[in-house]
Formats: structure tokens, C-alpha cells, sequence
């Protein structure tokens, strides 16, 4: 049974940064999230090039991702002031750890196919 917290907590929470726990069950429970920071790791990180590399990622999907990353502090939004305008998304530096421990999961996963 889910007991709801009380409004002035859940506005109080959505205000804030969420906890580490929360963000990797987040990421790991979208499987677009896991595709996009793969994207951003090997370079691409413009949202054209995103969408453009991923079959079936649209680019409603991807903004929503890219926001929810952004909010987590695990990448920024580079904006250039150029015509037409340009958008990059980086890693940040607590996105480069936080993206060590996808590693290691990933590493887990092939160790658990390698007992079989």
C-alpha cells in the first residue's frame, strides 16, 4: 500500500534534485534515456543528429529525455549564439561518474551471460 506524501512535500521535492537512486531507476527504466547518453558519449550531441541516428526515437521523446537529463545535472545544454542556432549537450562532470556506473552494470550483465 503507497502512502501519498503530502503537497507541500511533493512540491518541495519536484523543486529540488532528486536522489541518486532515483536517477539511475529513471535511467535505466527508459530505454530511450540509456540510447540518448550512449549518443552523447561517442559524440553526438546535437539533437538533429540524435534523431537522425536512432530509428524510431522522435523528437518529442528525445527533448523529454534531454530535459530529464539536464534537470539531473548529467548533461548541459550548450547554446551558441550563431544563425541558424546551434545546441550541443555535454556531459557534466558528475554525468561523466554517473555514466561509470551504467559501465559497470554493462560489465555485470556480460559477466552473468558469461556463467551461463
Amino acid at each position: 500500500m503507497q502512502t501519498s506524501q503530502p503537497r507541500s512535500l511533493k512540491k518541495n521535492f519536484s523543486t529540488s534534485q532528486p536522489n541518486v537512486s532515483h536517477i539511475v531507476e529513471h535511467t535505466l527504466g527508459c530505454k530511450w534515456m540509456l540510447e540518448v547518453l550512449r549518443l552523447i558519449r561517442i559524440g553526438v550531441n546535437r539533437p538533429g543528429a540524435m534523431t537522425r541516428a536512432t530509428e524510431g526515437l522522435t523528437t518529442k521523446v528525445l527533448n523529454e529525455r534531454l530535459s530529464d537529463l539536464v534537470n539531473f545535472g548529467i548533461v548541459e545544454k550548450v547554446a551558441y549564439p550563431e544563425i541558424p542556432p546551434r545546441v550541443e549537450y555535454e556531459l557534466t562532470d558528475f554525468g561523466s561518474r554517473f555514466v561509470e556506473i551504467l559501465d559497470v552494470i554493462d560489465k555485470l550483465e556480460e559477466y552473468r551471460q558469461n556463467q551461463r
